[in-house]
């Protein structure tokens, strides 16, 4: 537990990487959200301080309280995350994965629209400098599609460099937003009215209070589609827990807020000037009419900045994310790579490509921010809600009284169901974009795991003990040549008095494999992110043995490196001899070879499943195919390993009525 509460400290350098890698999403939103709101209505002011009353206490209720103060104590050592967060619940309730699934689908696939959104609103500032007034779309998404070409291209080199050149241009964002909405707020003082909630009260349930999804007079409820915006970075600020600290997130959130505030506020006290104007957000953005002709180019610049910034919360939110799901078996294995030494620095290549196949398309296919705030938002609410019921039943497996927890439910899913509502009518308007998206992610991470579970349900396994004698006669049988000094297996079996038959087939039947000591090592994957530890089972000295590797879910399966060290620490002790038992070798000292077993699986012909399950694992082998092997996935040199392939029988045929007939 001290390592969790380490990050709970508080540093000049840990709030300067949270501001540059945490806060970069919800940070930038009011670069897009006022627009969104206003886009096509007639401004009013009861829109505006109805609007603006909703964003005030959305950040207050959804980000500070939701998040910030509840959320963020459900730290898996230091760790955040939807699938952190499911660690901690798992072995109470398996269900669980599914609400982890979603959640964590619809989380990578809104992340996949921040960067376009983000990046293109920031450079269509570019229209207010007189130079750049009739710049075409296509030259702003170029410039968009260049910046994140290099986003992406930087990821590679890890987020610690970047935390910390980010973190200064971010403190200069925020300064910027707070004094640019300071500055505009005597365009007109009654706008603080909005900080009183009956206003958002009043505008949510009046109707006619603006223009409806069908163009049509409407009640205001339908603004929270657009005013979900502001918060939809507090999913990502609970997954980069680990980047930066719970101590320096909560400080540095409460100068987030009050400068959003500040912005938010000026934009709306401009806006209720020109009372009466049909807003058109193609035309004109509300937070750049506040910056001042002479700043607009460096403002550009910031907001740029900014925007890149917002992106990378969401891309190494999304490495954790992925990196969690694997060691969790509910994603497919990848490649991980630890670019820093770092603690939570992951660079996954295959999510990256993903990420930025995605981010390309969006941005061509939607071109302008004002097309991109239909499709923005509504992924990531069913990922909110995700997070409200798992973190519930958190509290219940902590015995939080049942009283707070239904509070809690009542509170946070009446406000996030508003969202939802709100938000599904710009399915037909962009919204299936990422909503086609998270379905697709969520279906492979359901393959995998069902899959998982299929084949589960059809693994033998035998008790050690039986096969234990017949091995050792094995290991002294010099007729047959020896396989190798050392032979490894891996094994799946939890319980240490019992083996996979298959491995079992592999020793003695498939072709008898005879060597000095056999090996048989397990890896558990724990709820805890960062626990190392091994067991070592000695069934006979210096002939069987079992070592077993308790490692966290966040924890590289270096299975070599790790198996390396067990073999030098039992040798210091005196537990095992693993010089070679060749006369000409031992007598020199020579170690003997390891040589590791690896057992790919395929799905037997013989087999009669449900059509479900058939679809099922088909899928399953198809996704297989395309991820990380099983030597790569534990990082195995393929020098030292032999691939054996066994069919998975899950399902007996049926009897044939085959009869026999003399000639």
């Amino acid at each position: 537990m001290a390592q969790a509460k380490g990050l709970n400290k508080t540093s000049a350098a840990g709030l300067l990487v949270a501001l540059g890698i945490v806060f970069g999403d919800i940070g930038t939103s009011p670069l897009y959200v006022f627009n969104a709101i206003c886009n096509n209505q007639i401004v009013r002011p009861e829109l505006i301080l109805g609007a603006l009353s909703c964003v005030i206490w959305t950040l207050t209720i959804q980000t500070t309280v939701k998040y910030v103060l509840l959320t963020l104590k459900a730290d898996n050592r230091g760790e955040g995350g939807i699938f952190s967060l499911f660690a901690l619940v798992r072995r109470h309730g398996r269900w669980a994965v599914f609400l982890a699934m979603v959640g964590g689908a619809a989380l990578i696939a809104d992340g996949m629209i921040t960067p376009p959104i983000s990046v293109i609103s920031a450079i269509e500032g570019l229209r207010n400098i007189p130079l750049f007034h009739s710049i075409e779309d296509w030259t702003i998404v170029s410039i968009a599609l260049g910046i994140i070409s290099v986003l992406f291209f930087f990821q590679q080199f890890g987020t610690a460099f970047i935390g910390k050149a980010f973190g200064p241009i971010m403190t200069l964002w925020f300064l910027m937003l707070a004094v640019l909405g300071i500055v505009h707020l005597s365009d007109d003082w009654t706008i603080l009215r909005a900080f009183n909630p009956y206003y958002a009260f009043q505008l949510l349930t009046t109707p006619g209070a603006m223009l409806g999804p069908t163009g049509l007079p409407s009640s205001g409820f339908w603004v929270l589609g657009s005013v979900f915006l502001c918060t939809t970075g507090a999913e990502a600020l609970y997954s980069d827990l680990g980047h930066a600290g719970r101590g320096n997130i909560r400080i540095s959130w409460a100068f987030v807020k009050i400068c959003l505030i500040f912005n938010y506020l000026g934009q709306g006290a401009y806006l209720l000037t020109q009372s009466g104007v049909r807003w058109d957000a193609e035309r004109a953005n509300p937070f750049y009419s506040l910056v001042p002709d002479w700043f607009m180019i460096p403002g550009v610049l910031v907001a740029t900045a900014a925007a890149i910034i917002a992106s990378q919360a969401l891309i190494s939110g999304s490495f954790t994310l992925i990196s969690e799901a694997i060691k969790l078996n509910i994603w497919p294995k990848m490649k991980i790579i630890f670019p820093t030494v770092e603690r939570g620095q992951t660079f996954i290549p295959g999510v990256n490509l993903l990420l930025f196949v995605g981010c390309v398309g969006i941005t061509l296919v939607f071109q302008k921010s004002a097309n991109m705030d239909a499709a923005y938002g509504l992924a990531i609410t069913v990922c909110m809600i995700m997070t409200s019921l798992l973190f519930a039943y958190y509290m219940y497996t902590r015995r939080i009284h049942i009283g707070y927890i239904i509070a809690y439910l009542l509170v946070f899913l009446s406000i996030e169901s508003s969202f939802l509502i709100a938000n599904l009518v710009k399915f037909a308007h962009g919204g299936y974009v990422t909503v086609i998206m998270g379905s697709a992610l969520f279906g492979v991470m359901f393959i995998w795991f069902k899959a998982r579970k299929i084949k589960n349900r059809y693994v033998e396994f035998v008790k050690l003990d039986d096969y234990v004698p017949i091995i050792q006669e094995l290991s002294n049988d010099h007729a047959i040549p020896k396989y190798a000094t050392h032979l490894v297996y891996l094994t799946s079996a939890n319980n240490p008095l019992e083996i996979e038959h298959k491995v079992i087939f592999s020793i003695l039947y498939r072709k008898p494999k005879r060597a000095d000591i056999y090996w048989f090592v397990h890896v558990d994957v724990l709820d805890d992110p960062y626990t190392m530890e091994y067991t070592v089972k000695t069934i006979i000295p210096n002939e069987v043995i079992r070592v077993e590797f308790r490692l966290g879910f966040r924890i590289d399966h270096r299975i070599p490196s790790m198996f390396k060290k067990v073999v030098e620490a039992m040798v210091a002790n005196k537990e095992v001899n693993v010089v070679s038992r060749y006369e000409s070798l031992s007598r020199n000292n020579v170690m003997g070879d390891f040589r590791f077993i690896v057992m790919e699986k395929f799905l037997s012909r013989d087999n009669t499943l449900p059509l479900w399950e058939r679809m099922v694992m088909r899928g399953y082998f198809i996704i297989k195919k395309y991820s990380l092997s099983e030597e790569r996935g534990f990082g195995l040199d393929s020098s030292d390993v032999t691939l054996e392939k066994y069919p998975i029988v899950v399902s007996g045929p049926t009897e044939y009525p085959l009869k026999r007939v003399e000639n």
